[in-house]
């Protein structure tokens, strides 16, 4: 049967009407909202690079985190930045970090809130990369250990989820080895299995001022060209003890959310990063788009391809809409 016994049109002729038929919904649930912590007090500075994103102090982000709460987002992921450098990034891990501090303060206003905190090295190193440099490589194993000593700072400051972000082969094994062994059972793991190299990164490197001092992350952070490695990365995260895997960036790999969906069986979180925020961001403010509903467009992009999980800087304005 064709035309004029098909009419697709018939199923679009009122707001109720598409609502009832609407094949993928978007909700609040979805949401993860990003926040950028730094030592000090009384800070809340706004974030040059990326628009209504802001620096926060440990004291002054426990508010934040609390209107995220009354939005009825379920989570905040947590960046942090260091008062020093060193070869190391030895502050990563220290108990008065200010990760560490924010975790607490978040927990103990807005317990029902998840905090979910990024496992990674490159904004505490001078290189600016993920891990340890030597010899001009990073070191893939000597980073693992130390990546264990992060995640073991933010399980003990009351972490609810773990989300390491550097791509060291093996540091998901490590890190639920080291929670094990400090019965942090419960404590969870989202991975970020699928890191492309990606050029969409800019704003937020500007903000953490964590660029690479030489050379470049090509050599941990997945080729944009591959996809058949990305169900490798997500095979082998899983097999180590992740709960959730991402997939970074989202938008564009739509197709490698669809296929890690398809393929396995556990939550799938896409990160809709600072390059692909400020791009519609600076679209809308040229006047080139409609920035609510770019927005909305693009989330339910990354929803539509299977994503279970969205971390975006829009959480807070989709979920007024919402």
């Amino acid at each position: 049967m064709g035309f004029p016994e098909v009419r697709m049109r018939r199923l679009r002729t009122s707001n109720n009407m598409r609502r009832l038929v609407r094949g993928n919904s978007l909700s609040i649930d979805n949401l993860v909202y990003p926040l950028f912590v730094r030592p000090g007090e009384n800070i809340k500075e706004p974030i040059a690079s990326m628009t209504d994103c802001f620096h926060f102090s440990p004291d002054t982000i426990v508010s934040e985190a609390a209107d995220v709460a009354a939005l009825g987002i379920p989570a905040v992921l947590l960046f942090g930045l260091p008062s020093r450098r060193d070869e190391i990034g030895s502050e990563a891990w220290e108990e008065e970090g200010a990760v560490q501090q924010a975790i607490r303060g978040i927990k103990k206003t807005v317990p029902e809130l998840l905090v979910i905190t990024d496992v990674c090295l490159c904004a505490y190193t001078q290189s600016g990369h993920c891990g340890v440099v030597k010899g001009g490589k990073v070191d893939n194993d000597a980073t693992c250990e130390l990546l264990g000593k992060v995640a073991l700072s933010h399980a003990r400051a009351g972490a609810d989820i773990l989300a390491p972000s550097d791509m060291m082969d093996g540091r998901v094994g490590y890190i639920r080895q080291t929670l094990e062994e400090n019965c942090f059972h419960e404590t969870a793991i989202m991975s970020y299995s699928v890191k492309y190299a990606s050029a969409f990164y800019g704003p937020f490197r500007e903000m953490a001022d964590s660029a690479p001092a030489f050379g470049d992350r090509r050599s941990y952070q997945m080729d944009v060209a591959n996809s058949n490695q990305a169900m490798i990365e997500i095979e082998q995260d899983i097999a180590e003890g992740a709960d959730i895997v991402m997939v970074k960036p989202a938008l564009c790999f739509l197709d490698i959310i669809a296929r890690a969906k398809e393929r396995f069986h556990c939550p799938i979180a896409a990160y809709n990063v600072s390059g692909e925020y400020m791009m519609l961001n600076a679209a809308a403010e040229a006047g080139f788009l409609e920035k609510e509903a770019a927005m909305m467009e693009a989330l339910y992009s990354i929803k539509r391809a299977g994503a279970d999980i969205i971390i975006t800087y829009f959480a807070k304005e989709a979920a007024k809409l919402l």
